[in-house]
């Protein structure tokens, strides 16, 4: 399982995972009740239900590098090129555009 805090102008929002080939996305309780939150996606409103898709969110999807950049992240950071999540937790947790950010939750061993 991998699993990713998701950032909202450095707020936590939610968390995003991946459990063998699933995905799940659900708000934090403390993002939904704070006054003047607002969804990550227009695509991903605010609830308190989880969402989950056997593919990845396109919210997230469209926040990596596409064609020869995507290509050329992949092979630099050693991530296969149908790994998503993978792209996503090495390149969406830095200096991202817009509010949204990812961040990677290392388990502990």
């Amino acid at each position: 399982m991998r699993v990713a805090e998701v950032l909202y102008n450095g707020v936590l929002a939610g968390i995003l995972s991946e459990t063998g080939g699933m995905y799940r996305f659900a708000y934090h309780q403390s993002y939904l009740a704070a006054a003047g939150s607002r969804p990550v996606s227009l695509t991903l409103p605010l609830r308190e239900a989880p969402y989950e898709s056997d593919v990845l969110f396109p919210a997230f999807v469209n926040r990596l590098s596409e064609g020869a950049n995507k290509a050329l992240q992949n092979r630099l950071l050693k991530i296969d090129e149908n790994d998503y999540f993978g792209l996503l937790l090495a390149t969406a947790g830095g200096d991202s555009i817009g509010p949204v950010s990812i961040k990677e939750i290392h388990e502990r061993s």
